[in-house]
């Protein structure tokens, strides 16, 4: 089964149900073995390190048409059976239009899978439908039982929390933007109050809604950032009005998180992101977290 990946939470799905894609997408980086495969997408945004939040925004505001480009040349020599794609977000991966048209222009024998995922169900509902579609439905099977029994087991055992906190994750600083999709599902599941956004996709924010929310626990995970990444967009908000009151703030509960590798994506690693989140705001209950996953910031203002 010769399959394509165009998005990084496939490509790490295909890679746990033990089929190693034969393409993938620019911005797929796990399992380290993603990066040494053929890639068929590219981009005009850099996004490199030196690149703030806001100047990725404005060049993504300004550009003409699709943010994606695929190398149908390529794509056509690879001679898929499978492509994946999505259709959950136009600035995150390649649309799925794009793809099937591509696929109907060059005339390749593949079926295209289109992942839409907005919650915890729908990403193992994906397990599933991607296990199927590539010839593996029993190993789907087994992934699927074994990250639910996870997420119970974490849910279970986060129910026994005395306290909810108040909480905010965002998906990126400037502007600012809460997380939605299966954001605010984690946070409840690992016993916070999310806030901004309850249900939906990710939401653009006054940052006078943030200051009366007033977050008790602060996730900053912009989208695509690891967690040093994360730890220097804190910035972007350190220097906002009423930063320094936030409750968050003032506990010292505010966290980068890597929002590139878990919370972004939506593949099996948004089980770890559940337990992350537990272990964040309930500590006396879980073990904590990897430092390259999640850290605690210093969150004062800058002198």
């Amino acid at each position: 089964m010769r399959a394509v990946s165009l998005l990084p939470s496939a490509t790490e799905l295909l890679f746990r149900l033990g089929v190693d894609p034969v393409g993938v997408s620019h911005s797929c980086d796990y399992p380290p073995a993603a990066r040494d495969l053929p890639t068929l997408t590219s981009t005009a945004v850099a996004h490199g390190a030196d690149r703030s939040a806001a100047d990725i925004d404005r060049q993504t505001r300004i550009i003409e048409g699709s943010v994606y480009d695929i190398d149908a040349e390529r794509l056509a020599d690879l001679d898929p059976d499978v492509v994946v794609t999505q259709a959950t977000c136009e600035v995150c991966a390649v649309d799925a239009s794009d793809v099937r048209a591509a696929v109907d222009r060059l005339g390749l024998d593949a079926t295209v899978v289109t992942l839409d995922p907005h919650s915890l169900a729908d990403v193992l509902d994906d397990v599933t439908r991607v296990g199927r579609a590539v010839g593996v439905p029993d190993r789907a099977a087994s992934l699927r039982a074994d990250l639910a029994a996870r997420v119970e087991r974490v849910t279970e055992r986060a129910s026994a929390a005395e306290t909810r906190p108040r909480t905010v994750v965002l998906d990126w600083t400037d502007p600012v933007i809460a997380g939605g999709h299966w954001v605010p599902e984690l946070v409840d599941r690992a016993v916070g109050r999310p806030g901004l956004v309850t249900e939906g996709p990710s939401t653009p924010q006054r940052w006078a809604d943030v200051r009366a929310f007033d977050p008790e626990v602060l996730f900053v995970a912009p989208c695509g950032f690891d967690a040093d990444r994360a730890e220097s967009a804190v910035d972007d908000l350190r220097t906002r009005e009423g930063w320094a009151d936030l409750s968050a703030v003032s506990a010292g509960e505010v966290y980068a998180v890597d929002g590139n590798g878990h919370v972004n994506r939506p593949g099996p690693r948004l089980v770890d992101t559940l337990e992350l989140f537990a272990a964040c705001l309930h500590p006396e209950r879980f073990d904590a977290p990897a430092p390259d996953a999640v850290r605690r910031v210093r969150a004062a203002s800058r002198a």
